[in-house]
């Protein structure tokens, strides 16, 4: 309290601690200006000079006026709740203004702005116009058949709409060419076009790679295009990636090939919502650079199979190459194309030098839209074809198998992650169909057969990324306390090797289930230890001088190099900088686990025993694509899958429905006990009548001796003959008394089972061998008892006759 402002006042003689309290703590937070404490007759002069409301409302004092009123509206003055050290919003306050430098000049205005960019809204071809659309396209439900040179029969369409004049400034699309991809095109405004891709052919998914073409163009003119069916959620477009533009005049006049171009990039979430999947949109501008030009566009610098192609024909035809590269066909694709393979090494001098060499494998383009993968693969190609000296040396100690293109069928036609089965081939190593997918079946066969031969070194598959930037790796972990960590030393020295391209920090080696398919899983399983997947991005990098720039061919064809220059590191007999190389990992995986440690609020010294804790647990998963999406039997099986799931829910329906009532429960309980006693009673009924006839079946003819001494031989011991056997070794038991043994215990349990049901069984057996058994009693004993008898009540009584026909 302020002691000025007590209604008691004028009786206060001596001072209070609670008020120097108070004192000193409205001053600490600036309420109070006076000195730290006043005397007791000071205060009582001051109150006397002026009322106790005017001092509340003038009292030069206090900074604010802290006037209150009581419930019968007096003033009540007082000092409020103490405020809190830190604001906090209140539906009663208002906001507190900012505050700014006393030197600045502020206006009273109050500005604000919305923050939604705006962004195309899809038209739809309800509202715009048609200008190119692909007639049939394969999507699922259809299943590749067959293939040709040139493709459908029959004169070809033409697709583009028509022009009325040269001054119709209208657009004309095409992709109906290798590797192209473009479905529909929609002109919604003079220059603003609304493009839907392919999906990947006998699929429903997968619209991510685009390559086609436009003529007609204008120059000065401002063009908008607007993907509305992609269904990644997330892209590089989104922080920076422009598409990839080609003119055939500036190709032609100032030799200028593909390029970075684009402006007003976003990637965002398609508004239209019609209960499916949801689509997102990529949108940009461009003003093409000549009129009427011949322009293209494209996700990633193409790389067709034709180009392939051509390249092989060249090293072929080089005599030098040709000694140390020989070209082979490892197979041919569903649609018939060659999967070329690649032997690459020197020729040895003695067979020991040949059988001592280990092996590589590398492949590309399981993934078809994946283009910067044969870009890598062509930058290696180069330099192992070279006669550099570091090639020869590489070529002298190691035999090299290169599959440069895995799916040719999905490159052709233009898909994105699919062969023509339908499926992603880089999630069915493990598959056992070989007519389905033939690269994947022979390539794994071709490694495995190779395993045989020599031990291989390295696996390396070359993919693309589309949200992740840099060039980076994934692998998997060794369990062998042997090679810990060493699976990690080749992606650390090609970091150290490319480091304004390669991300070591972006790798990862944890296996997950869903990548149990995938190649460097399942070559790792087969022993390779240092297998990899390579993850080139579609965009660019974020470290050292290349920095916020964007991928080249060239930077990817560099890449290939210093795959070679990493190999001879990681095989250099010094083994220095692979020892480096380890020690650095065990310090970086020591400053990740720690790292995990604080993130989870422990603080924990490790000591010696830090390497014991799972790699697993400290990566989190890989970021790639969810392989539920192209997983499953390949597209034209998957009609016989259709028809056999059909069937079963047809057979499911035909199952009576469990009863769900009380009262039907309780009938159907009693319906069993019934069913339960009736047989009970027909199988003691059977055996009780059954012994007889069969004791009168098995009358011994004259060489009953050889007849009892050939079924021992032919037919296996009995449980109960074993038990009668192993009961006392010692014990020997004749014919006869086996047999009144066993029919006596027999008869003394079907009297025990049902005492209304009472059945003799007769010890007699019977002499006469011209009688045969009832018609209606073997067979059913043959089917029920002795082809299927039941072992945990394979006991000696089970079986009577058994041991009579058994025993003579």
């Amino acid at each position: 309290m302020f002691p000025a402002l007590e209604t008691d006042i004028k009786q206060e003689t001596r001072s209070d601690p609670y008020e120097d309290f108070m004192y000193r703590h409205l001053q600490y937070y600036g309420y109070y200006k006076g000195p730290p404490r006043l005397s007791s007759s000071a205060v009582h002069r001051q109150t006397e000079a002026v009322s106790r409301d005017s001092f509340v409302l003038s009292s030069p004092l206090l900074k604010r006026k802290q006037l209150l009123h009581d419930e019968f509206g007096e003033a009540n003055p007082c000092l409020r709740e103490p405020r809190d050290l830190f604001a906090f919003f209140s539906g009663s306050e208002p906001l507190q203004a900012p505050r700014w430098p006393i030197e600045c000049e502020v206006i009273k205005e109050n500005i604000h702005h919305i923050g939604n960019e705006k962004v195309p809204e899809i038209v739809g071809e309800e509202k715009g116009t048609v200008v190119y659309q692909l007639d049939s396209v394969p999507a699922k439900g259809s299943y590749f058949t067959s293939a040709r040179v040139g493709g459908k029969r029959g004169i070809i369409k033409e697709l583009a709409v028509t022009l009325q004049g040269p001054e119709d400034n209208t657009l004309l699309f095409e992709s109906r060419f290798e590797s192209g991809n473009l479905q529909k095109a929609v002109r919604v405004d003079t220059y603003e076009y609304e493009l839907t891709l392919r999906t990947d052919l006998y699929t429903n998914k997968h619209t991510q790679w685009f390559y086609f073409r436009v003529q007609n163009t204008r120059k000065d003119a401002t063009y908008r295009f607007t993907i509305v069916n992609l269904l990644k959620p997330k892209s590089l477009y989104a922080v920076g990636m422009k598409p990839l533009m080609y003119s055939q005049l500036d190709a032609k006049t100032r030799n200028i090939g593909w390029r970075r171009e684009g402006s007003e990039i976003r990637y965002y979430k398609n508004n239209t919502d019609d209960g499916q999947q949801p689509f997102y949109c990529l949108t940009w501008t461009i003003q093409f650079p000549h009129d009427q030009d011949t322009c293209f566009f494209a996700h990633f610098y193409p790389y067709t199979y034709t180009d392939l192609q051509y390249y092989l024909l060249s090293v072929a035809n080089n005599p030098l190459q040709s000694q140390f590269c020989k070209l082979r066909t490892l197979c041919r694709s569903l649609a018939g194309n060659t999967v070329y393979l690649l032997t690459i090494t020197n020729p040895s001098r003695t067979p020991q030098e040949a059988a001592a060499k280990k092996a590589v494998v590398l492949s590309a383009r399981a993934h078809p839209g994946e283009s910067n993968g044969s870009w890598v693969m062509k930058g290696f190609l180069d330099f192992i074809l070279s006669n550099s000296p570091d090639a020869e040396l590489l070529r002298d100690i190691f035999v090299f198998k290169v599959v440069p293109m895995l799916n040719p069928d999905g490159v052709i036609v233009g898909n994105y992650r699919c062969s023509l089965a339908g499926r992603d081939l880089n999630r069915h190593y493990k598959t056992i169909l070989k007519e389905s997918f033939p690269c994947i079946w022979y390539t794994k066969n071709m490694i495995k057969r190779l395993l045989e031969e020599r031990e291989v070194l390295l696996y390396c598959d070359f993919h693309g990324h589309s949200r992740k930037n840099n060039i980076f790796l994934y692998g998997c972990n060794n369990s062998d306390r042997k090679y810990w960590l060493h699976e990690r030393v080749f992606p650390l020295m090609l970091s150290k090797n490319a480091p304004e391209k390669f991300s070591f920090h972006s790798c990862n080696f944890k296996v997950q289930k869903s990548k149990e398919g995938t190649g460097r899983v399942v070559m790792w399983r087969m022993g390779i230890l240092n297998s990899y997947t390579m993850e080139s991005t579609f965009g660019g990098s974020t470290l050292g001088n290349k920095r916020d720039t964007h991928f080249t061919t060239e930077d990817l064809k560099s890449l290939g190099y210093h795959v070679c220059d990493t190999l001879l590191d990681f095989c250099d007999p010094d083994r220095a900088k692979f020892m480096q190389c380890l020690a650095e990992l065990k310090e970086l995986l020591q400053q990740e686990i720690h790292k995990k440690f604080n993130e989870l609020g422990q603080d924990m010294d490790l000591g010696e025993s830090w390497n014991d804790i799972s790699l697993s647990d400290i990566e989190s998963s890989t970021s790639g694509s969810d392989s539920s999406l192209s997983d499953g039997l390949p597209a034209h099986l998957l009609n016989i899958a259709d028809e056999l799931n059909q069937k079963k829910k047809m057979d499911k329906k035909k199952k009576k429905k469990p009863p769900q009532t009380r009262k039907q429960r309780n009938e159907q309980y009693q319906k069993n006990n019934l069913v339960r006693e009736l047989k009970s009673t027909e199988d003691a009924l059977e055996r009780a009548g059954f012994a007889s006839t069969v004791q009168k079946r098995s009358t011994f003819p004259k060489n009953a001796d050889h007849t009892s001494s050939s079924t021992i031989q032919n037919e296996k011991p009995r449980p109960s003959e074993s038990r009668l056997r192993g009961r006392d070794k010692g014990l020997s038991l004749d014919a006869s008394e086996a047999t009144a043994l066993v029919l006596t215990k027999n008869k003394e349990k079907v009297q025990r089972e049902k005492p209304r049901h009472t059945a003799a069984c007769s010890p007699k057996t019977s002499t006469d061998t011209g009688r045969e058994p009832a018609p209606d009693a073997t067979p059913r004993w043959l089917q029920n008892r002795l082809l299927a008898p039941r072992r945990r009540r394979a006991t000696m009584v089970v079986y009577p006759s058994l041991h009579v026909y058994t025993y003579p």
